[in-house]
């Protein structure tokens, strides 16, 4: 990436689990930072980070938090999002958003950049990051749907806590602990901190992820039915989604069965498009038990595919098995990502 101009970047919600990987990432990919800006809510203000090997001290987010600042990056939680993210706009920043606050917004591009890089210059201010569980799968399916056609997903997930932040993490720490102790397990905040009843994750499965809507689908559910339509400009794409929460802590499995317009297609030509495609590792072998799982995506940035099978039943009809690090991938690399090509199409 070129370094000739160098930027100041915000980082909000600097302290949670997307934040710091939002950190780490910008120091791996030595993105061209000028100044960084660590803010959060006063709970968190004062909090000491390292950056680049600088002692850095997290400051309260106020709207005066983003004079001079060239590009924000936000993951502090919807009511954030909604209240300070058209204030940092107004004071010229761009804002790269990790919430659901403004996913759906008409004039708000939703971005993968493997998938439509090009959204992103029309921008008014805010771009959004959609939601862990939508990117990995719409990396995995967009080269397929431009070569095949693509009719039809069904997606089942199975989603680690930390989609649900660190206190989820915790909780899940405590529970098995007292699990393998022989003890009651405690619950206070999966499947949602915000619903009526609270179940024990550990050594469990969770077939609720958010709130449930009135058609029977949670909010994720219909996150990924909305956001995969609105990423790949298909409006009319038939797409339904379960998601499940299970007791592991990071990385997002998904079992997805798609069906391609294309008849005759193999699953060598399946294998060949995902292996060519950005961001796409196939690991897929069975007689070596070669497929991705969600310890070995920890810690990487790219999204992995495996288990390729063609359905039984309709010639049309393909199975994938779709792993990413949710808080790379899925949260803190796909909105650096988003900033790199920001940078480097010149499009701030």
């Amino acid at each position: 990436m070129s370094q000739s101009h160098t930027y100041t970047v915000a980082v909000v919600g600097a302290t949670g689990a997307v934040g710091q990987k939002m950190l780490e990432t910008l120091e791996d990919r030595n993105f061209p930072v000028h100044e960084l800006k660590l803010l959060s809510s006063s709970r968190s203000a004062g909090t000491k980070v390292v950056f680049k090997g600088q002692t850095l001290v997290v400051e309260e987010a106020k709207p005066e938090s983003f004079e001079n600042v060239d590009i924000a990056l936000f993951s502090a939680g919807g009511s954030v999002s909604k209240s300070l993210a058209p204030e940092a706009v107004k004071r010229g920043a761009l804002v790269i958003d990790n919430t659901s606050a403004y996913r759906m917004a008409e004039h708000v591009p939703l971005v993968v950049p493997e998938v439509n890089e090009a959204d992103i210059e029309h921008h008014q201010g805010i771009i959004a990051n959609p939601n862990c569980s939508t990117i990995q799968m719409v990396a995995a399916l967009e080269p397929l749907r431009n070569s095949l056609g693509l009719n039809r997903v069904i997606v089942s997930t199975y989603q680690a806590v930390s989609g649900a932040g660190n206190e989820a993490s915790e909780e899940l720490r405590s529970q098995s602990q007292a699990f393998l102790n022989g003890e009651d397990l405690e619950a206070n905040l999966l499947p949602v901190k915000g619903d009526q009843n609270h179940y024990p994750i550990a050594f469990n499965a969770l077939p609720q992820i958010d709130l449930f809507q009135e058609n029977g689908y949670t909010f994720e559910e219909m996150k990924m039915i909305n956001e995969t339509r609105k990423i790949m400009h298909s409006p009319e794409l038939a797409v339904a989604a379960t998601c499940v929460r299970l007791p592991f802590f990071t990385s997002h499995a998904e079992s997805v069965y798609i069906e391609v317009e294309k008849s005759g297609v193999s699953v060598d030509d399946v294998k060949q498009l995902l292996t060519n495609a950005p961001g796409i590792v196939l690991e897929d072998d069975p007689a070596t038990q070669a497929y991705p799982t969600p310890l070995s995506a920890a810690e990487k940035r790219d999204v992995f595919v495996g288990r390729v099978r063609k359905d039984l039943d309709n010639d049309h009809g393909f199975h994938l098995w779709v792993v990413s690090d949710n808080l790379l991938k899925g949260a803190a690399w796909n909105s650096v990502q988003i900033a790199e090509r920001v940078v480097a199409n010149g499009w701030l």
